[in-house]
């Protein structure tokens, strides 16, 4: 059994525990409300220049843009997006889990495949695993900027016009609610009109048109990487947020959880402690029988 000062330590050191991790929370909670409202002043740009560059798209020769290219697709690139920090459930988990189940899906299929991977978490993981890892970012979430787009952007777009990856593909968490987040496999590069921008403007029905100046061809090169920098801060935003509701999740059921613990332990303790009560009483009586 126990000793009475153990039970005492570890209560005190179940509520210590809570304490923190009711901070964090609070804490997750906070960052998740910014990461929210940044997500929503950043959509309707995102929209709109989707919409003109899938109608853009329709008026030029896409095959003379590299980035709109369609290869053979035997060389992929897969871009993983974790989180630099634990604690946050099985948000790492399910993301890594999904990529290595995607690279062997491609390798099944005899592709050659190379990992960009955002976060320390991802690139922990996957430097013990066979695949190559051919670029790193890490600490991107501390203060997250549009910079850390333009330059995730820009290496992807200027690697996929040089030929290194014929296809490009993200895996990353999109963010639904505080507690709801779903692993999503997106494909970048290339643009797959149909897909991307809809059925009828891929086959040129679109109901409006527009002027462009100066011409279209010029304005679809100035585009198309921004569209690239917007989805790639897109996709930062999403995983943020899905982060911290991952994280505000965890350390929720992990406050509840130490709270039980610490009501579990005190009864534990209160029985001891009566026990030997009862115990020293008993003693005292039969010491004092004895002297009858």
């Amino acid at each position: 059994m126990p000793s009475l000062q153990s039970l005492r330590r570890k209560i005190a050191a179940f509520k210590n525990t809570q304490k923190i991790t009711k901070a964090m929370k609070m804490v997750a909670a906070a960052k998740l409300k910014r990461s929210q409202d940044r997500i929503l002043a950043a959509r309707p740009y995102a929209l709109k220049m989707r919409d003109v560059l899938g109608n853009l798209s329709q008026r030029v020769n896409r095959a003379s843009h590299p980035l709109l290219q369609k290869r053979q697709g035997k060389k992929i690139e897969v871009l993983v997006i974790t989180s630099d920090r634990g604690l946050c459930g099985g948000f790492n988990g399910n993301i890594v889990r999904k990529s290595a189940e995607f690279l062997r899906q491609c390798e099944a299929r005899g592709v050659q495949v190379t990992l960009s991977i955002v976060g320390r978490k991802g690139r922990d993981y996957f430097r013990r695993r066979p695949w190559p890892i051919r670029q790193e970012w890490t600490g991107v979430f501390d203060k997250l900027s549009f910079e850390h787009a333009i330059d995730i952007g820009g290496d992807l777009t200027d690697h996929f016009a040089k030929g290194t990856f014929d296809e490009l593909y993200v895996v990353y968490n999109e963010f639904k609610s505080a507690i709801q987040q779903r692993v999503i496999v997106e494909k970048l590069f290339p643009v797959d009109v149909a897909a991307e921008f809809g059925s009828a403007q891929a086959e040129g029905t679109t109901g409006g048109s527009y002027l462009y100046e100066p011409d279209e061809t010029e304005l679809l090169n100035e585009l198309v990487p921004k569209h690239f920098q917007i989805q790639a801060f897109r996709i930062l935003l999403e995983s943020g947020a899905a982060e911290h509701g991952a994280r505000m999740a965890a350390m929720d059921g992990a406050t509840r959880n130490a709270g039980q613990l610490i009501k579990k332990v005190t009864l534990y303790y209160n029985k001891t402690r009566q026990a030997a009560i009862t115990k020293e009483l008993m003693d005292i009586v039969g010491g004092a029988e004895a002297l009858k």
